[in-house]
């Protein structure tokens, strides 16, 4: 899925490799067969897919990545073969914005911070 999403077919290597130059790290290539078998033995794996799991370790700031569509995405860019979003500011079509309201108790603790509405 993830290949044919990509438009492209890989050897593990070459994946973790292209995983290693776009910044994560290929923790594990298994399948839920395996994982099964490593944890409740053969027998209980019987009839488990064999289908390959690739485990990425993805960096906290990066929760476009915890899904298929988001890792993708983000490799295409990365491959170039695809354009980078570009986000621009528009106003609301009701005319009024919204506002980040920060209680005086968590501004004790982040006083700083950041909002933003995507459209």
């Amino acid at each position: 899925e993830l290949f044919s999403a990509l438009g492209q077919t890989c050897t593990d290597k070459e994946f973790d490799e292209l995983c290693f130059e776009f910044g994560l790290e290929l923790d594990e290539i298994t399948s839920e067969k395996e994982m099964i078998e490593k944890e409740q033995g053969k027998e209980r794996a019987a009839g488990a897919s064999e289908a390959v799991i690739y485990k990425l370790d993805v960096p906290a700031n990066r929760y476009d990545l915890l899904c298929i569509e988001g890792l993708v995405q983000s490799l295409l860019v990365f491959l170039r073969k695809k354009k980078a979003v570009i986000f621009k500011r528009v106003e609301p079509l009701s005319g009024s914005r919204q506002r980040l309201i920060i209680c005086a108790e968590t501004a004790q603790v982040r006083p700083h911070v950041v909002g933003a509405v995507l459209r």
